[in-house]
């Protein structure tokens, strides 16, 4: 069965979902160690809690989740790595990692994630111009989460 996501108005879920996001915001920030404590404190069962614990989040968590790792083949020249970054950076990504291997044979393996929850435009977009910067041999995604 294919997923589905809906964007709901917090007055009409039920009580039981509500209580399971104070449990999840409490062990977030602390105020509750375990699950139990968390769960006695806003008058929620334990099996409540982990019915619905994976099916609710805030919509600002889930856009901060996007990460893309890409992986980009580049001619050993002075300055690529900055020309693909600031392609990054216009397209409105954020770089989280970066790992280069050594240039052999005059191309180097650069391999980045990135946070794309900002994106100016679509992915594909951002890909294509990593494809036309001068010295890119390949650029594809090799993960998303």
């Amino acid at each position: 069965m294919k997923e589905r996501y809906y964007l709901v108005r917090e007055d009409i879920l039920p009580d039981a979902v509500l209580k399971t996001m104070q449990v999840k915001q409490l062990l977030e920030a602390g105020d509750a160690k375990t699950v139990h404590e968390g769960v006695e404190r806003v008058g929620l069962s334990r099996s409540a809690f982990y019915k619905y614990k994976d099916g609710i989040h805030l919509i600002h968590q889930l856009e901060r989740e996007r990460i893309v790792t890409i992986s980009i083949d580049l001619e050993h020249e002075s300055g690529m790595l900055s020309k693909v970054l600031g392609c990054v950076a216009v397209h409105g990504a954020n770089v989280l990692t970066i790992n280069q291997s050594i240039p052999l044979q005059g191309r180097a393996n650069v391999v980045i994630s990135v946070e794309i929850s900002h994106l100016n435009e679509e992915m594909g977009d951002m890909l294509d111009g990593l494809k036309e910067i001068a010295g890119v041999k390949r650029a594809f995604i090799i993960g998303q989460g």
